[in-house]
């Protein structure tokens, strides 16, 4: 039975949630067309990212789909201001205004009858978003705290992210009806380690699905996004080195704090402005990670090199449990309301919600 959104979302239980969105009777719609739709996708997500209280820590656009791993920030949008509300919302919807439009056909009839012009049809028109604009917005209150709300939706977010490609493509193929299914698919991510895990498996999606034969190779993936910007970070470094004498930095700048999207380590408590996923895991430690699990995809099994075993020593993660939770992952498996990490944790959030079943309560081997 289809569960209400509000239901399916609730920031009380967990702020990160895997989205996953078919195209219609999962035809490959976003591997065709005269546009890229999937670069449309990834930079849509980086504009919509920037805008709402949602942090993006991992995509895959595939060609009958796309994942998306994200986190809500209600916080951050309870600190904004309120003309900051203003400006984010009309950047996620740019404002309109009426505009008279006078048809060619309309004009005959009306030729000579200009007391009527005021019956032809109304277009709309892009409204300038200026000073004055954002303080009339701010005379309703009421407006400001719905747009407030929207931003910090995991619905809205989706909502904002499809519905313009849907009405894009229609328009150029002078078509009618749906390009995605109708709802997108949420599942609650309960843990760290399950994050992790969820996310993993979304940068892996192409390589599973044989679009791309490594994650590095992978277009429209949060894990090439992340390795084509510190490979830019780089090469802009090599043009413009420090000079003779300059007194070198303590640590190199993390190179994902300038990225749109969501760290992979989370330096939030050593005072960065941004918050991470997971404490202490950098990139190198992921790429670890996503060439293990690769192998795993591919081969079944993979062996479990000596930085590798410490890493998962690190995670307090066994690397039988690693690869028994992410081959079952791949055989979609595991897809349900709640994903986490232990059978603890999914007890305990059944209770907190008074559920008598919980849905992926065998998801993880045998304890």
């Amino acid at each position: 039975m289809t569960m209400a959104r509000a239901e399916l979302v609730d920031s009380n239980v967990t702020r990160w949630y895997h989205c996953l969105l078919r195209c219609v009777r999962l035809a490959s719609l976003l591997g065709q067309g005269d546009f890229d739709r999937k670069q449309w996708i990834e930079n849509r997500l980086e504009e919509l990212a920037g805008s709402f209280a949602v942090s993006v820590a991992g995509f895959a656009v595939l060609d009958n789909q796309f994942h998306v791993l994200a986190r809500l920030d209600l916080d951050v949008a309870a600190g904004w201001s309120d003309e900051e509300v203003v400006r984010r919302w009309a950047r996620v919807l740019p404002p309109r205004g009426m505009t008279r439009t006078i048809l060619p056909d309309t004009e005959k009839r009306l030729r000579g009858r200009p007391q009527d012009a005021a019956s032809v049809t109304r277009g709309q028109e892009f409204i300038p978003v200026t000073d004055a604009w954002v303080r009339g917005q701010l005379q309703d209150a009421a407006k400001v705290a719905l747009a407030r709300q929207r931003l910090a939706s995991l619905s809205w977010f989706m909502k904002c992210l499809k519905e313009p490609l849907s009405r894009k493509v229609n328009r150029q193929e002078g078509a009618r009806g749906s390009f995605f299914e109708g709802r997108f698919r949420s599942v609650a991510i309960l843990d760290d380690k399950a994050v992790l895990a969820t996310c993993v498996y979304i940068d892996l999606a192409p390589v599973a699905a044989g679009l791309a034969s490594a994650p590095k190779t992978a277009r429209y993936t949060s894990i090439k996004c992340r390795l084509d910007h510190a490979a830019a970070l780089r090469r802009a470094a090599s043009r413009n080195p420090p000079k003779r004498g300059a007194r070198a930095a303590a640590r190199p700048p993390d190179p994902e704090e300038s990225l749109w999207l969501c760290p992979i380590d989370d330096r939030h408590a050593k005072g960065s402005t941004r918050e991470g996923m997971i404490a202490g895991l950098t990139l190198d430690d992921y790429m670890l990670l996503l060439d293990f699990t690769g192998r795993l995809f591919r081969e079944g099994q993979a062996p479990v090199s000596r930085p590798l075993n410490a890493l998962f020593a690190r995670l307090e993660i066994e690397p039988e449990t690693w690869s028994t939770l992410l081959l079952r992952l791949n055989e979609g498996r595991l897809f349900g309301r709640f994903f986490a990490s232990s059978r603890d944790r999914l007890r305990d959030v059944g209770e907190q919600l008074g559920l008598r079943r919980m849905p992926n309560l065998g998801g993880w081997p045998p304890e």
